[in-house]
């Protein structure tokens, strides 16, 4: 069994908790350190049974805490090379920081064997991740414009996936905040995946036996959670599975409310 815990999820800050109260990994540090301790501690869980730090991308929104986080602990940083590069550029983490390239994710200190994949997005190398353990696969995929092959291959199989459901179309089209240059780069292969997109995957995920979702990453913007669990059920139910009978759905929420999903 694992415990996963969205701390944080929208395109203001991204963080995700999985394992067990007393040892788990971090996706993404993407609020405060501060307030990163504030909503672990809400899952009654200590800063100490974070183990390892995954990091997706070096946007600001995934990594905001990673420095105050790599200087107050020990705690081990893993990401692609590329993303590394960024992270030290942009001086994103303290200069004693313990980082680790993708190749050393077979040492990190946890009981799940985890795997990276590359992800279509506009950064130095994103990356999403699988977790297995016994016969518990896990997968977590923000982030990516579209679905490729390669994010095909590596989340089609696993029983619990953590998927971006980013916005709704429409309300992006009339979003007069935005201008033409971002809903460019939002809509396009390495910008972020549209609910419609989302909900299509999700079939093919269902068909190949997997059972419990969690959207995440909504734009607080041009999504709402409403849009993003109706186009969810809505297309799954065309394709003749049922919402509570074939598989669960959750959306993760822009600050945890305590809720701890166990699988």
């Amino acid at each position: 069994m694992a415990l996963i815990i969205p701390l944080c999820s929208s395109s203001s800050g991204n963080s995700v908790f999985i394992g067990s109260r007393s040892a788990g990994i971090l996706i993404d540090a993407g609020c405060s350190f501060r307030k990163l301790r504030l909503l672990l501690d809400s899952c009654e869980i200590g800063i100490e049974a974070v183990k390892a730090v995954l990091v997706t991308h070096e946007h600001s929104d995934h990594i905001k805490g990673l420095f105050q986080l790599t200087k107050h602990t020990e705690i081990p940083v893993y990401a692609s090379g590329g993303t590394l590069s960024a992270l030290m550029t942009e001086n994103a983490v303290y200069s004693g920081a313990n980082l680790y390239g993708l190749s050393e994710l077979k040492n990190a200190p946890t009981d799940f064997e985890i795997k990276a994949f590359s992800t279509p997005h506009d950064s130095a190398e994103s990356v999403g991740f699988t977790l297995e353990k016994n016969d518990l696969k896990i997968a977590y995929c923000t982030d990516l414009g579209i679905i490729t092959s390669e994010v095909r291959e590596n989340i089609i199989g696993s029983d619990f996936v953590f998927l971006e459901s980013n916005y709704e179309p429409e309300l992006l089209r009339r979003n007069r905040n935005y201008p033409a240059f971002l809903k460019r780069r939002i809509t396009s292969d390495i910008g972020h995946l549209p609910n419609g997109d989302c909900a299509e995957f999700l079939i093919e995920l269902v068909k190949n036996g997997a059972t419990r979702f969690i959207l995440g990453h909504l734009s607080r913007e041009n999504n709402t959670p409403a849009l993003a669990y109706e186009s969810a059920v809505h297309y799954l139910a065309q394709s003749g599975a049922k919402h509570n009978r074939d598989y669960t759905l959750e959306i993760a929420p822009a600050e945890t409310e305590g809720r701890v999903v166990a699988v």
